[in-house]
């Protein structure tokens, strides 16, 4: 076979282009010699000079035409200078037509000359494809002598167009950056299957559709469509990251189990038929320049991994109503994409973006995270917020980013599953040193490679975590050199307004690239708040052109401005026109001590809240108890807990005030989404005296919720509340366990139980309130609570709440009793708790029993509970003295010491090592401390 190629150099010439049938190919025994094809194999030219001149494409250039030379390079990778004159100039066709820059492109292309180029390129890839039948004749003789060296010819024949894909990706510019997004997914997993070592034949079938597919997103007609057809192209790059990481793995590991849908098939072939149909559909979708539902099944690679356990931020995810309005910030976006995209190995892996409150970073965030989540990107989005700042996220942000990263992409999932499988504490540290290191830097280091695209994770309004200790350790995390040498492949992009503290750490390090918007250029920004505000304003007589664009010029920059500005335009009162109330917004001016912001807070409230009387009253008590509620709770449960106020002159609906107010809070219109503050500005006006005058909300008192919420626990708590039928299953076996919370505990109830203690922390000592504790922790609906918290998941916060209990109780005559049941209450918890976690009908049935016999809560509850088994024999007969059990160090301990809040506990051991314990949690917070002798 050697020999026969050498005979005849037009053959050989043309040997990579012989078109393949679909069909698998038998194995390859075993005994072939590759030796000879892969010598004969370097001596062959994808771009060979040999060919006849009569075949050569006339590619213009602005040197001249241009003859390849003999000493092109081998088909491993195509020639540095033909690719670049086949599609370089194929990125023009994306300067005719900008849908996405406010400023037009400096240069135009005729149709024409960008017909002839695309032409020319579309010409190059058919002579790949194609040969003259003749050859076609004597290359198939040719290649029955050497079946080995065909099937290396004809996987580099198929990565050829993936590599020159490759290269052409970098030529375009102006696209859209969803587009870019796709395109940079489908690069990635192009370079995938080229840096694949060994290329399986049994999967050739599938090989051969991807090369068909990348030749047709290189044809004219696909390029010219692409910002219209970008939904189908997200569905493409969905589909092909999906097939190149089923063939790498299959080319690595032959026995996988696949899921399709609710079944597991382990035939490859089945799985790879399955892609070729996917993408065949996609691409005749394409063609048709239609948008079908296409089904697509998604066949992914079965692995039993169980990230149960870590610690989740539920709600602190993308949310899309936030997104930013079409058209709009195109410029910005358009260089967070450039950034999230590039292919730099040195690009920085921070984007700090920053402004002042209405700048509109969040809409921005907002906007990315979709555009990732659409394209099937791997990422995470996880945002703070004001009005959750009693869920202390800052605690849970690395597990939710760990956990929300491995629901995106595979391999980080079995990377993470491997860091926590059968390591209980670890999934639930809070700290965030730890939850770097293991659940971010590890399994990264372990998948170099194998994931499809970049990595974006998105951390939106840092600046609303709460005090600057919050976020102390997360921006530390990433100033660090850790930070900076991040996977090539992985980006944060932050947003926040620029703290001292913030801005302290993240200016002039090297590995952060900083953008302010309140640098963006005014008449980028003037244009796109034009777009918003001629969009909300449409269709409302008297307000023209005119108007629009006093309003975009009175906003000076501020988009929130903006947004308050076409809510107060819209009536809120009768007997007012949109004309008035334009004239009355134009007439706002900035007052001492108050900016433009500010006013219009101002004029939105008195023009809906009176400044004196009832109706100030019950506007300052209603929006006391939103602004007071540890999270954003609907209008529902808003006026559940008010029933509840000591002050039945409290009891009404609270819609007699929020519904004056919907043009600053959220949850007001639909009635059923929590109640909450559509920017966090508007909080902060709320609370500043100087700022909101008679509108400011006095947070110093907070014995009505305190109130309330006892009062929800001692008329709502249960014994066994939802019902469960056996101690024999643990929670979570319990069949529709989650279906059985929501019916059985109304959401004000499980406010309650959660934070009835935060509230009376903020509440003086009144024995009102000292009346209802007594009834909850002096009898059994202590335990009923705790049953409570063990359903929620939230043993572990049970400590803390009879702790602030216990210190609010401390000195108090009359209440020692009390006082030394919620200690004892404490012990309970900390002695049984992983009992209580694992099944809630084992806080009754072994936890009660093994109480010490002499403690109050064993003679307070016992009784109570006559059917429960006892301790003939034996038991304790007091607390035990050892709480807890801190493993970690490899020699004796020779010192400790408790922190002054006796959260913390610091020990120095022998093995030369001082390591600060978590109390509660019983972990090691951070690594040892490491440097005496």
């Amino acid at each position: 076979g050697a020999q026969a190629l050498n005979c005849n150099t037009s053959v050989r010439n043309y040997l990579i282009y012989i078109p393949q049938p679909r069909i698998q190919l038998t194995n390859l025994a075993q005994t072939t010699d590759f030796s000879m094809a892969r010598k004969q194999l370097k001596k062959h030219r994808l771009f060979s000079s040999e060919r006849p001149s009569s075949t050569a494409p006339n590619i213009p250039s602005s040197e001249g035409t241009s003859h390849p030379s003999a000493d092109a390079p081998s088909v491993a990778g195509p020639s540095a200078d033909t690719p670049r004159k086949l599609f370089s100039r194929m990125g023009h066709l994306f300067h005719r037509s900008n849908q996405t820059r406010s400023e037009p492109p400096a240069t135009e292309t005729t149709d024409t000359r960008i017909g002839s180029q695309i032409n020319v390129a579309q010409q190059a890839m058919v002579e790949m494809k194609h040969m003259p039948q003749p050859l076609q004749t004597a290359v198939g003789l040719i290649g029955q002598a050497n079946t080995a060296m065909t099937t290396i010819q004809s996987i580099e024949a198929i990565l050829q167009p993936l590599k020159v894909f490759n290269f052409f990706v970098t030529t375009l510019s102006n696209v859209h950056p969803y587009v870019q997004f796709a395109l940079g997914i489908l690069t990635a997993a192009s370079q995938l299957l080229i840096n694949q070592a060994n290329l399986d034949n049994e999967v050739f079938g599938l090989l051969n559709t991807i090369k068909d597919l990348y030749e047709f997103l290189m044809e004219k007609d696909t390029i010219e469509n692409v910002d219209s057809m970008k939904e189908t192209l997200r569905k493409i790059s969905q589909e092909m990251s999906a097939t190149a990481l089923f063939v790498v793995k299959y080319c690595k590991k032959k026995n996988i189990l696949v899921r399709i849908g609710d079944s597991f098939v382990s035939d490859p072939q089945t799985v790879a038929r399955g892609h070729i149909k996917n993408l065949g559909d996609l691409m005749q979708q394409y063609r048709d320049r239609a948008i079908r539902d296409i089904q697509i099944n998604m066949y992914r690679v079965l692995e039993d991994l169980n990230l149960e356990g870590m610690a989740y931020a539920t709600g602190a995810g993308l949310n899309t109503t936030k997104k930013c309005l079409d058209g709009t910030r195109t410029e910005i976006l358009k260089d967070i994409t450039d950034w999230i995209t590039t292919c730099n190995a040195n690009a920085p892996r921070i984007l700090w973006l920053h402004g002042q409150a209405g700048r509109g970073k969040s809409a921005i965030a907002h906007t990315i995270a979709s555009w990732i989540e659409d394209v099937g990107a791997p990422g995470a989005c996880f945002c703070f917020a004001r009005d959750r700042q009693a869920e202390r996220r800052e605690e849970k942000i690395l597990t939710t980013i760990a956990r929300d990263l491995a629901d995106r992409d595979a391999a980080f999932r079995r990377a993470l599953s491997n860091v926590v499988s059968n390591n209980h504490a670890l999934k639930a540290t809070c700290d965030v040193v730890q939850q770097w290191k293991r659940f971010i830097l590890e399994p990264l280091s372990k998948i170099n490679g194998e994931i499809v695209g970049n990595v974006v994770v998105i951390i939106d309004a840092l600046d609303e975590s709460g005090p600057e200790k919050s976020r102390k350790d997360i921006l530390s995390l990433l100033k660090s050199s850790e930070a900076a040498h991040l996977p090539a492949n992985f980006r944060i992009l932050l947003t926040s307004r620029p703290l001292p503290d913030i801005a302290r750490v993240m200016r002039d390090v090297p590995h952060v690239k900083a953008i302010s918007l309140d640098d963006i250029r005014q008449e980028l920004v003037e244009h796109d708040i034009r777009l918003y505000v001629s969009k909300e304003l449409d269709g409302l007589p008297t307000i023209e052109a005119t108007e629009i664009q006093n309003v975009v010029k009175k906003s000076s920059g501020l988009f929130e401005w903006a947004r308050l500005a076409c809510e107060f335009i819209r009536p809120g009162r009768a007997g007012e026109t949109w004309k008035e109330r334009y004239e009355d917004l134009m007439a706002l001016e900035s007052e001492e001590g108050r900016t433009l912001l500010d006013t219009t807070y101002f004029a939105i409230l008195k023009g809906g809240i009176p400044q004196s009387g009832k109706g100030l009253e019950r506007y300052r008590s209603v929006m006391r108890q939103v602004v007071m509620t540890l999270e954003p709770l609907p209008m529902a449960v808003l006026n559940s807990m008010r029933k509840k106020f000591p002050n039945k002159q409290d009891h009404y609906d609270t819609v007699l005030i929020l519904e004056f107010m919907s043009p600053v809070l959220g949850g007001i219109v639909d009635r059923v989404s929590a109640v909450r503050p559509l920017h966090a500005s508007f909080y902060d006006f709320l609370m500043d005296r100087s700022r909101s005058g008679v509108y400011f909300v006095d947070t110093s008192e907070g014995k009505d919720l305190a109130s309330a919420t006892l009062q929800i626990l001692c008329d709502n708590l249960q014994f066994n509340i939802c019902e469960l039928e056996s101690s024999y299953l643990a929670n979570a076996e319990v069949l529709d366990l989650s279906k059985k919370i929501e019916d059985k505990i109304p959401h004000h109830l499980s406010y309650s139980s959660r934070f009835w203690t935060q509230h009376l922390r903020k509440t003086a000592f009144d024995l009102g309130l000292a009346g209802l504790v007594e009834a909850i922790v002096g009898s059994e609906k202590i335990m009923f609570w705790l049953e409570v918290l063990s359903l929620l998941g939230m043993v572990g916060k049970g400590v803390d709440a009879l702790g602030i209990v216990a210190r609010w109780l401390q000195g108090q005559e009359g209440f020692k009793d009390v006082l030394a049941l919620v200690e004892e209450g404490i012990k309970l918890i900390r002695n049984f708790g992983s009992v209580i976690v694992h099944s809630t009908p084992h806080l009754y049935a072994s936890a009660l029993p093994f109480i010490p016999s002499n403690a109050l809560l064993s003679m307070m509850l016992l009784p109570k509970f006559p059917r429960l088994a006892r301790v003939a024999v034996g038991g304790l007969k007091g607390w035990p003295v050892e709480q807890q059990l801190l493993q970690g160090h490899a020699s004796t301990v020779n010192s400790v010491a408790f922190s002054c809040d006796g959260k913390g506990i610091v020990s120095g051991s022998g093995d030369e090592t001082v390591r600060v314990w978590d109390v509660e949690g019983g972990v090691q917070i951070g690594s040892p401390l490491e440097g005496h002798t």
